[in-house]
C-alpha cells in the first residue's frame, strides 16, 4: 500500500487532515471548518446563542475564536469568564485618598472634610464659606462648574447622564460595562445586569457564578461529510487537531500528515508524553553560568550578587562596588574590601556612624594626661601651664621657670634688633607660653632670607655679651618689635649627588619668617584712626625687616628659644668635629638635648630647650656624628613630631624629676600610665594601691568595681553612670569618653561609640538634584528626632522621588515616620508615609508641584534610617515619567531593583532627567555597560511610544 499522506499525492484541503486507508486515502476537515475534506470552510464559532462562549466579546479567527473583555475586566483562566479587575490594587487607583473598586470600574473617595476635585482623583479641603464650587454643599454628584451669574451648574462625567434634578448622575453602561459583570442593558433608572446562558446571577444582581451542572454543549456543527470514516479514527483524529484543545500541548501545537506535533518555547522541555512541557532549570547546571547566586524562574532565570557587589550588564558576571569612590563615602580616608568598604578617620579623630569622623576631646580623658591645664583643638590638644611655669620636654608637665621677667606683661615674640660695634644684631625671642591666634586686624608680613652656603640646622651658641641682658639698651640704637605669631621655615636649593655629598655639598638655603602683628591700640589717637596707626606701624615694620635683611646676609640672625641662643650655622660641618648640638631631625641621648622635627617653632607651643628644630627641605638628618640619634621617618610635615629614645625615659609607673632615668616607682596610692613624666596620678578618695609603681587607675584598690556605661567615683566611693554625650567601654574605670565631634548619646550610661549619634538633619537641596537623609545616616538616627525638609522646584519642574530603601522600626507602632506632602498642614496633599521597614525601592512623582518632608522619631527602638534622592524634571515629561514609574517591569527583577539603589546609576539617570541634552554626553556603549538589556528595552519601548507624535 502506498501512503499517499506521507508522500503528497493527496488532494486533501490545506485546513483537512489526510487518513491513509488500505486502498486509498480520506480527506477530513479540522475542527473548526466545514466541509467534505477537499473543500474547508472557516466556522463563525461566535454566530450562535452563546457567542462563542464569550461571556462579553467574541471575535472569529480561522479555525478557532478569541474571547476578549470590556475594559475594567480581565480574562478567567477559562479563556472565556471575565472577572473584574481591582484597579486599587495598583497605586491605589491613583486616588489621593480612599479607592473603592467597583465591578468593571472603581472610584475615588475622600477623607472628611474634602472632596473629590474635577479630574476624579484628588481631593481638596472644602471650604466654610458660600455657595460655590469649593464648598461641598454645591451639591453636584461629579462636576462643578460656577456660572457667570455667580450659581453652579452641574456636569457628570463620561459614561453618566445627568439626572432630572440637574444634581445627579445616572450611570450607563458606557462605564465600566454599567458595574455589571457579563451583560447589560440601559433601562431609564439605571444599567440590568444579565448573564451568559452557561452562568447564574448572583443575589447581588451584577456577578455571574457557574452553573453546577455539566456546561451547556456549544454545537459542533457538520465537522465533516464523510460519513464511512471509522469512529474511533474520527474521535482520535478529533482529539488530536491543534483547534481541539490546542491538540493537547501545554505551548506550541502543529497539525502534521502523522497528527499534531507539540513543541516548547526556549527555557522549557517537552517531557516524554510528547505533550508537557517543563520548565528547565537552568540553575542546575554550572549555576546557570551566574557568578553568585541563580533563581530559577518559568521558562528562564535570573542571576544576582550577593551584598556589595553589582551584577555586570552581561546579566551573569558580579562585580565589586567601589563604595570609595561614591560621593560622601567617608568623611576621611576610606578603604574599599571586596563586597564592603572600611572608613578610617585621622589622628585625633573618631569614626562614628560608620562613615563620619569627629574631633577626640583628649582633654576630658584624664586631662589629656596634663599636669595643669588641657586645651583641646580640632584633631590635636596641648597641655598648657600657669603663669611662672614652663612646659616640660614631655609635653605634659609644668616646670616652674627660674627667672620669671619682673615685667608682669612680657610680650609672646619679640624681634629685636640693635646697633653694636657700627654693625646691626637682630634677635627673636619667643616666650614659653605662646598661643596663637587669628585677628582680622592683624598685620601678615613674609619674609625670604637667601643664604650662599650652608645647610638647615640650629646651633647652639654662646651668649653674647652685649647681647640680650641688657633687655633695655639705648633707644636710639634699638628696634624692638612684639607679635602675636611667628614661624620659621628652612629650606635647600640644589646639592651635589654622590657618596660624600652629604658632608661635602654646599647649597644655597632660605629662611622664610612668617609674622603677624597686631595694630597697637596705643597708636590709635585722635589725629590718627586705626587705617593710620597701621600704616604706620607697617612703616616701621618694614624698616626693621630690612635691618633684618642686613643681618642675615652677614649670618648675624640668632633665635632664642626658652632662653638658650640659637644661630644658623652655615659651615659644613666636618665628622671628627665634637658636637653639642644635635642636627635636624636628631637627638643627643647623652646630654638630653630635646626633641626635633616639625616646624621651626610656632609660638604657640612653648619650646623645650632646643626648640622644634630647623626643618630641613628633605626631612633627612644632616649627620650622624657626635651620638646623636636620627629620627625615622620624614620631618617634612609642620606637625611632624619626634619621640625621645624610649630607653632614657622612666616607663610608665615611673617618674623622676626631669622624666629620665634614673626614675622612681609611682609610690602607693599613686599611678602613671605614660613614660618619661615627673610626677605620677594620686587614685584620690583615700585610696591605695595594691603595690608601688602602679601604671593604670584599675591598680587602685576600690571598693566597687564599676561596670561599662559607669565610672568610679573617688569623692563617694560609687559607680556613677555616664552622662548624656559620654561612654566607658571598659570595667573599673574613673572617667567616661566623650562622644566625637557633635555628636552625643541618647541616654545615660552608653558603653560604646556606636551610641553617639550626630543629631544634625542631613541633605543637600538642590533646584535640579538633591537629597534628603536621616540624621547620623548610615549609622542608627537618634531617639525623638524631628527634621523637616522644604524643596521648591523652578518653574515648570515637578519632582521624582526614589526611595532606595528604608528601615524604620516596625516594633515600634509607627512611633518613627517619614512623610511627604504639599505643606506641613496634615491636610495637604500627602505623596509618601511610611512608619515601616522597605528593602525593596521605589520610585514615584511628587502629587503636588512643591513638597514638605518631614521625619520624627521617639524614645523607642532606632534604625539606619534612610537617603533619599530627588531629580525636578520638566513638567512636558510628567506623562512619560509617570509611565516609567507605574510600570510594574520597573521593579519586577533584582536587577531593576539594584538599579534603584545603585548610587551612579541613579546619579548617571537624575542627570539626564534634570538636563535632556546630557543624555548625548553618554555613548550608546557607555549606555549598554551601565543598565541591563531588560531595563534599557523597558525605558526604550516608552520613550519611543511617548515621542512617537513628534517623528
Amino acid at each position: 500500500d502506498v501512503d499517499e499522506c506521507v508522500l503528497g499525492l493527496d488532494d486533501c484541503h490545506p485546513h483537512a487532515i489526510c487518513q491513509n486507508t488500505p486502498k486509498l486515502y480520506k480527506c477530513m476537515c479540522k475542527v473548526g471548518y466545514t466541509g467534505e475534506g477537499k473543500k474547508c470552510e472557516d466556522i463563525d464559532e461566535c454566530d450562535n446563542d452563546f457567542n462563542g462562549g464569550c461571556v462579553h466579546e467574541c471575535f472569529n479567527i480561522p479555525g478557532n475564536y478569541r474571547c476578549t473583555c470590556y475594559d475594567g475586566f480581565m480574562l478567567a483562566h477559562d479563556g472565556h469568564n471575565c472577572l473584574d479587575t481591582d484597579e486599587c490594587m495598583f497605586n491605589n487607583g491613583g486616588c489621593q485618598h480612599v479607592c473603592v473598586n467597583t465591578v468593571g470600574s472603581y472610584e475615588c473617595r475622600c477623607k472628611d472634610g474634602f472632596f473629590l476635585s474635577d479630574n476624579q482623583h484628588t481631593c481638596i479641603h472644602r471650604s466654610e464659606e458660600g455657595m460655590n464650587c469649593m464648598n461641598k454643599d454645591h451639591g453636584c454628584a461629579h462636576i462643578c462648574r460656577e456660572t457667570p451669574k455667580g450659581g453652579v451648574a452641574c456636569e457628570c462625567r463620561p459614561g453618566f447622564e445627568l439626572s432630572k434634578n440637574q444634581r445627579s448622575c445616572i450611570l450607563t453602561c458606557n462605564h465600566g460595562n454599567g458595574g455589571c459583570q457579563h451583560t447589560c442593558d440601559d433601562a431609564d433608572h439605571g444599567p440590568v445586569c444579565g448573564c451568559h446562558p452557561k452562568y447564574l446571577m448572583h443575589a447581588d444582581g451584577k456577578t455571574c457564578l457557574e452553573r453546577e451542572e455539566a456546561a451547556v454543549e456549544v454545537s459542533e456543527g457538520n465537522t465533516t461529510a464523510t460519513a464511512d470514516v471509522d469512529k474511533r479514527v474520527k474521535r482520535r483524529l478529533l482529539m488530536e487537531t491543534c483547534a481541539v484543545n490546542n491538540g493537547g500541548c501545554d505551548r506550541t501545537c502543529k497539525d502534521t500528515s502523522t497528527g499534531v506535533h507539540c513543541s516548547c518555547p526556549v527555557g522549557f522541555t517537552l517531557q516524554f508524553d510528547g505533550k508537557t512541557c517543563k520548565d528547565i532549570d537552568e540553575c542546575q547546571s554550572n549555576n546557570g553560568g551566574c557568578d553568585h547566586f541563580c533563581k530559577n524562574t518559568v521558562g528562564s532565570f535570573d542571576c544576582s550578587c550577593r551584598k556589595g557587589f553589582k551584577l555586570l550588564t552581561d546579566e551573569k558576571s558580579c562585580q565589586d562596588i567601589d563604595e570609595c569612590s561614591f560621593e560622601r563615602a567617608c568623611d576621611h580616608t576610606c578603604i574599599n574590601h571586596l563586597g564592603t568598604f572600611q572608613c578610617t578617620c585621622n589622628k585625633g579623630f573618631a569614626l562614628y556612624g560608620f562613615t563620619h569622623c569627629g574631633d577626640i576631646n583628649e582633654c576630658n580623658i584624664n586631662n589629656g594626661g596634663c599636669q595643669q591645664l588641657c586645651v583641646n583643638t580640632l584633631g590635636d590638644y596641648e597641655c598648657v601651664c600657669h603663669s611662672n611655669y614652663k612646659l616640660h620636654w614631655n609635653k605634659k608637665d609644668c616646670v616652674e621657670t627660674k627667672d620669671a621677667l619682673s615685667d608682669n606683661v612680657s610680650p609672646k615674640v619679640l624681634l629685636h634688633c640693635i646697633k653694636s660695634g657700627g654693625s646691626d644684631r637682630c634677635f627673636l625671642s619667643c616666650s614659653p607660653d605662646a598661643q596663637v591666634f587669628s585677628d582680622a586686624s592683624a598685620i601678615k608680613i613674609s619674609v625670604t632670607f637667601k643664604l650662599n652656603e650652608g645647610k638647615c640646622s640650629l646651633k647652639k651658641t654662646e651668649m653674647f655679651q652685649e647681647g640680650l641682658e641688657q633687655m633695655t639698651p639705648e633707644r636710639q640704637n634699638s628696634l624692638m618689635e612684639s607679635f602675636h605669631y611667628v614661624n620659621l621655615t628652612c629650606s635647600s636649593g640644589k646639592k651635589i649627588h654622590g657618596a660624600l655629598s652629604r658632608l661635602t655639598a654646599t647649597r644655597e638655603i632660605f629662611i622664610t619668617a612668617d609674622f603677624e602683628l597686631e595694630t597697637s591700640q596705643k597708636e590709635v589717637t585722635d589725629t590718627c584712626d586705626v587705617r593710620c596707626a597701621r600704616k604706620k606701624m607697617e612703616k616701621r615694620f618694614r624698616k626693621t625687616i630690612r635691618t633684618l635683611r642686613k643681618t642675615v646676609s652677614r649670618d648675624q640672625f640668632r633665635v632664642r628659644l626658652s632662653g638658650v641662643d640659637h644661630e644658623v650655622a652655615r659651615k659644613a660641618l666636618k665628622p671628627s668635629e665634637p658636637q653639642q648640638a644635635c642636627g635636624v631631625g636628631q637627638l643627643h641621648p647623652g646630654n638630653r638635648c630635646g626633641e626635633s622635627g616639625g616646624s621651626w617653632g610656632r609660638s604657640s607651643s612653648p619650646a623645650p630647650l632646643l626648640g622644634s628644630g630647623l626643618l630641613s627641605s628633605e626631612g633627612s638628618p644632616h649627620f650622624s656624628a657626635g651620638g646623636c640619634v636620627s629620627c625615622a621617618g620624614s620631618l617634612t610635615a609642620p606637625s611632624a613630631m619626634c619621640a625621645l629614645p624610649l630607653l632614657d625615659q622612666c616607663s610608665p609607673g615611673e617618674y623622676s624629676p626631669d622624666g629620665f632615668k634614673p626614675c622612681l616607682p609611682c609610690p602607693l596610692g599613686t599611678y602613671q600610665p605614660e613614660a618619661g613624666r615627673v610626677s605620677c596620678f594620686p587614685c584620690g578618695g583615700g585610696l591605695t594601691t595594691r603595690h608601688s609603681g602602679a601604671s593604670l587607675f584599675q591598680d587602685c584598690e576600690t571598693k566597687v568595681q564599676c561596670s561599662p556605661g559607669h565610672f568610679y567615683n573617688t569623692t563617694t566611693h560609687r559607680c556613677i553612670r555616664c552622662a548624656i554625650g559620654t561612654y566607658q567601654p571598659e570595667f573599673g574605670q574613673n572617667y567616661c569618653i566623650s562622644c566625637p565631634g557633635n555628636t552625643t548619646t541618647d541616654f545615660d550610661g552608653s558603653t560604646n561609640v556606636t551610641q553617639c549619634k550626630n543629631r544634625q538633619c542631613g541633605g543637600e537641596l538642590g533646584d535640579y538634584t538633591g537629597y534628603i537623609e536621616s540624621p547620623n545616616y548610615p549609622g542608627d538616627y537618634p531617639a525623638n528626632i524631628e527634621c523637616t525638609w522644604n524643596i521648591n522646584p523652578p518653574p515648570k519642574r515637578r519632582i521624582l522621588i526614589v526611595v532606595p530603601e528604608i528601615f524604620l522600626p516596625i516594633e515600634d507602632e509607627c512611633g518613627d515616620y517619614l512623610v511627604m506632602r504639599k505643606s506641613s498642614s496634615s491636610n495637604s496633599v500627602t505623596t509618601y508615609e511610611t512608619c515601616q521597614t522597605y528593602e525593596r525601592p521605589i520610585a514615584f512623582t511628587s502629587r503636588s508641584k512643591k513638597l514638605w518632608i518631614q521625619f520624627k522619631s521617639n524614645e523607642g527602638n532606632s534604625a539606619k534610617g534612610f537617603q533619599v534622592p530627588y531629580v525636578t524634571y520638566d513638567e512636558d515629561y510628567q506623562e512619560l515619567i509617570e509611565d516609567i514609574v507605574r510600570d510594574g517591569r520597573l521593579y519586577a527583577s533584582e536587577n531593576h531593583q539594584e538599579i534603584l539603589k545603585d548610587k551612579k546609576l541613579i546619579k548617571a539617570l537624575f542627570d539626564v532627567l534634570a538636563h535632556p541634552q546630557n543624555y548625548f554626553k553618554y555613548t550608546a556603549q557607555e549606555s549598554r555597560e551601565m543598565f541591563p538589556r531588560s531595563f534599557i528595552r523597558l525605558l526604550r519601548s516608552k520613550v519611543s511610544r511617548f515621542l512617537r507624535p513628534y517623528k
